[in-house]
């Protein structure tokens, strides 16, 4: 007997492919992303073998979209994005209007009409949320200011598009090839402010509204103190916000997911909410890349090699250059620079929607599709390894500066200067400031340490004022950070971050300058203790661990002797012979 059941095909195949394609690609030390992709290859359309469906795989990839903006709202607050609009708003309008003129030039080139120029350049200029979302958690960037910087971009991005989807369909007449209808200017000024007030509606109902109710409903589940509810409630908020959001205002789900973990970030349960909706993030996350590589045919780089590379150097060559002309005219360090203009070299999902509508206008024929289809699979294949490259000029800018780069302060605020060496000497270092490293600091300040903090965020911000102790505003795991700590001068490392692989790099690199340095780490788990010790590490401390032993402690010091179970003999349980005393 046969079942037909295409959402255990994607699940099962889709998964397990990405799962092995992906661990491939690890290994070889490139983005799990490429191995991610070419799964969604193998079970798409264009390739033989099992084929998954299509629109099922499209519709999981959408909650992977909305899980994935929840959670990076989660980090986020309306200061946080206040605090960049100086050059995130002028910002990416000038990048859009930029990468729309030159991919409207190519495919003007290419003897489209000017209909479809249009849509195709406003196509090429969007980049995908995702792809730069999940670079900036691998790297532990969201908190950093390039990382408000380029969440604020995308924000602004987001906001063209839904603009974009709203006023193409009005202009649909006039785009069509060989049409000469004219438009009201009238209708044209209605359908913008009507567009711009849903917006804006929907961020009040959620300023005013949402801002007081999703947080007393989390509170009221967490009170249960059930776990499940409590993860049952954050799906539903999440997917409901996204999809009110959607089918009453017009704005995108991507949209409503960030407002939605936005409006939760000021609750002291948005950390406890991260936590807990990161496994499904992750995994629907997957389902969205392989969602994109299904709908690449490889024969397009047969049938339209030319076109296909004018439309790709639009991405990888065009949009960043734009994005450093811009960046550098509103007085960025090189190194954020650098940063958003290769995180912003490739387009996604919101390229696919824009050419879909452009199919449904009839301005956009099948080829033009499979350009930015095509184009679009190649940047995000190609975007991990431009930013390792990225990396590696960033390092060799540092290195090379006759001077450290200065930052240069302006309204936004923006800030993020390579970290100035410490010029501390038989100090403790301390990673990571949450709860934990707090803690630590403010115990080894007690013991009269002194003691340099490195944190990505503002977690350290309590002990800027406090004497003996330095902040150091920078990802932890980066060479130049670990340079500039000066473990080799260091009595003592505290890596006070709960992700194990991340602490593993650390780890592995302050060992290797300073065999002697003590280290003592944190984890959650068995394994990444071993992993800890493994790299280097001389003693892991295990939370769990500790409040148990802890428990066990209280009890054999209050409990009076008398009161406690007896102890039995397993032997005479067992009807054996007592042990002899």
């Amino acid at each position: 007997m046969t079942h037909d059941a295409p959402l255990i095909g994607i699940l099962v195949i889709g998964l397990g492919l990405a799962f092995i394609l992906g661990t491939i690609a690890q290994r070889i030390r490139i983005s799990p992303l490429v191995g991610y992709l070419l799964a969604g290859i193998a079970v798409g359309p264009f390739t033989p073998g099992f084929v998954a469906d299509q629109p099922l795989a499209a519709e999981l990839s959408e909650i992977g979209i909305i899980l994935l903006m929840f959670g990076v709202g989660l980090h986020f607050s309306l200061k946080d994005l206040i605090s960049v609009r100086a050059i995130a708003v002028p910002g990416a309008l000038l990048q859009v209007a930029a990468s729309v003129m030159i991919g409207a030039s190519v495919a003007w080139v290419l003897g489209m009409n000017m209909g479809a120029c249009i849509i195709f350049g406003i196509a090429l200029s969007v980049a995908s949320t995702v792809v730069l979302l999940r670079t900036l958690q691998e790297q532990r960037l969201i908190e950093t200011e390039r990382g408000r910087l380029s969440v604020g971009w995308l924000i602004i991005q987001d906001l063209v598009t839904v603009l974009a989807l709203v006023l193409l369909p009005v202009f649909s007449p006039m785009m069509q090839q060989g049409s000469h209808q004219t438009i009201s200017l009238a209708g044209l000024a209605v359908t913008i402010a009507l567009t711009l007030g849903k917006v804006a509606a929907f961020m009040a109902l959620m300023l005013v509204v949402g801002r007081r109710v999703i947080p007393a409903i989390l509170h009221y589940v967490a009170h249960t103190g059930s776990r499940e509810l409590f993860r049952l409630a954050l799906l539903a908020l999440a997917l409901g916000v996204a999809f009110i959001a959607t089918e009453w205002f017009d704005v995108s789900f991507a949209l409503g997911a960030f407002v939605a973990g936005m409006v939760l970030s000021e609750s002291e349960l948005s950390h406890r909410a991260a936590a807990e909706t990161l496994p499904l993030r992750d995994a629907f996350a997957v389902l969205f890349f392989i969602s994109v590589g299904m709908l690449f045919n490889p024969l397009v780089l047969v049938h339209q090699p030319l076109p296909l590379l004018l439309t790709f150097l639009v991405i990888l060559v065009g949009t960043p250059l734009a994005v450093i002309a811009i960046l550098r005219l509103l007085r960025q360090p090189w190194n954020t620079t650098l940063f958003i203009a290769s995180g912003l070299a490739q387009i996604g999902e919101f390229s696919f929607i824009l050419a879909a509508l452009g199919m449904k206008m009839k301005v956009l024929d099948g080829r033009a599709q499979d350009l930015i289809l095509g184009a679009s699979i190649l940047s995000i294949l190609i975007n991990p390894f431009i930013l390792m490259a990225t990396q590696r000029i960033e390092a060799w800018i540092t290195r090379h500066s006759a001077a450290p780069e200065s930052p240069v302060p302006d309204e936004a605020g923006i800030l993020l200067p390579p970290p100035q060496p410490t010029t501390l000497e038989s100090h403790a270092v301390v990673v990571g400031c949450g709860r934990v490293g707090r803690l630590v600091v403010d115990g080894l300040l007690g013991e009269g340490w002194s003691v340099l903090v490195v944190e990505t965020g503002k977690m350290a911000d309590p002990f800027a004022s406090r004497e003996r102790i330095e902040l150091m505003l920078s990802n932890a795991a980066e060479a130049r950070t670990i340079k500039a700590m000066h473990l080799e001068k260091a009595r003592l490392l505290m890596v006070a971050i709960p992700e194990p692989f991340e602490a593993g790099q650390i780890i592995a690199q302050a060992k290797a300058i300073n065999p002697d340095l003590m280290i003592i780490a944190r984890a959650h788990f068995d394994s990444a203790v071993e992993h800890l010790k493994e790299l280097g590490a001389d003693h892991v401390i295990m939370g769990e661990r500790e409040m148990a032993l802890a428990m066990l402690a209280v009890t054999a010091s209050d409990l009076p002797f008398d009161s406690r179970p007896p102890l039995s003999d397993p032997a005479a349980e067992s009807g054996l012979d007592p042990l002899p005393v």
